[in-house]
């Protein structure tokens, strides 16, 4: 998990960890990038895509998601966006069977792409788990129109 931190091992130490669930690496890792180059130049906040396969064909892994998962546990908690329905279904899964993922995860309703901008922004600033959650779940009340 390359993707879940900038720099020394250390980067993002105390804050919430963003996992961002795909049914498609390119996807997983396109939602990371934005949001961390929207998230500006502050604190590197700990945040890796799982997506797709561990043979990179398009689904979803409950391997990749528990090492994602426990690549950008500092702590304080981690925060898990999916995408699709067995996304969802592999996160819940993997909670239920309460070893697989760091203690203090959750799995945040949120849509994807706004509701992880929104996640790493409001990390990035220190917020706890709950602030991150609540700010992701806002981002479906964003208009467009």
């Amino acid at each position: 998990m390359s993707d879940a931190t900038v720099g020394d091992s250390k980067a993002g130490e105390g804050l919430v960890g963003i996992v961002l669930v795909s049914h498609s690496a390119q996807v997983a890792a396109s939602v990371a990038e934005l949001a961390r180059g929207l998230a500006g130049g502050g604190t590197a906040v700990p945040v890796a895509p799982a997506g797709g396969t561990e043979g990179g064909e398009l689904g979803t892994s409950a391997e990749l998601i528990a090492a994602a998962a426990a690549s950008v546990d500092r702590g304080a908690g981690v925060a898990v966006l999916t995408d699709l329905g067995s996304a969802v279904l592999t996160v819940k899964a993997l909670l239920a069977e309460g070893d697989e993922l760091p203690d203090n995860t959750r799995l945040v309703d949120a849509p994807f792409v706004e509701g992880a901008v929104a996640a790493v922004v409001t990390a990035t600033a220190g917020a706890d788990l709950a602030a991150v959650e609540a700010a992701a779940a806002e981002a479906y009340t964003y208009r467009k129109v």
